[in-house]
């Protein structure tokens, strides 16, 4: 069946992308209110903007149910348009992945997700907002980039310290997936776990492993 965007509903759309674009990796976003409380939620449009300089992107969609915007991009927007300028991705793995999906709950601005979860915000190295304690990666950003797409904005931050569980690491450096147990999201409620994993040998570039 084909579709031509331009003559479907926003719904319609929905649907289609978040069944069609999976596994989607989410990032458990920290941020820091106006007034200082942490505030935390997960984004499943989310992925590497760079690897040079270090940066991630996060899509914002939609606004809050009363039409403001939503908590993580007023407070992570550039400080000249009214926002700290800092956020922290933390990955979502299977570790706390039930307090993750509670951290989506709509709660009034300047309340914290992370009372509502219990999970445990533990001070960051380089940027003010906390990080996850239950995350085993977690990436300090900085703000260089916000861009409007539709109903939708980008939030692009420039890695500025990345902290990874020690057991996490192999004897070269990389992440071992089978340690870090990522969960990712399909549609509507289902998550996935990235434990069914394959390798294909192609001519991809790829940075020095």
């Amino acid at each position: 069946m084909d579709f031509d965007p331009a003559g479907m509903d926003p719904a319609q759309s929905y649907r289609l992308l978040i069944g069609g674009v999976v596994p989607r990796p989410i990032a458990v976003v920290s941020t820091l209110s106006e007034n200082g409380l942490p505030n935390l939620a997960p984004f499943p449009y989310f992925t590497i903007a760079s690897h040079a300089p270090m940066s991630l992107l996060i899509s914002v969609a939609g606004r809050k149910p009363g039409g403001g915007p939503k908590d993580t991009l007023r407070n992570a927007t550039l400080p000249e348009h009214g926002g700290r300028g800092e956020f922290v991705v933390n990955i979502a793995t299977e570790a706390y992945v039930q307090e993750l999906a509670q951290s989506a709950t709509p709660l009034p601005y300047g309340t914290s997700e992370f009372e509502l979860t219990g999970l445990t915000p533990v001070p960051s190295r380089m940027v003010a907002p906390p990080r996850i304690a239950e995350a085993s990666v977690q990436f300090e950003c900085r703000t260089t980039t916000v861009v409007p797409v539709g109903s939708a904005t980008l939030l692009i931050g420039q890695v500025v310290w990345l902290t990874v569980r020690d057991d996490l690491l192999d004897s070269k450096g990389r992440i071992d997936p089978a340690r870090l147990r990522a969960v990712g999201r399909m549609a509507g409620s289902t998550y996935t776990r990235a434990t069914d994993r394959f390798d294909i040998e192609d001519q991809a570039f790829f940075p020095q492993r």
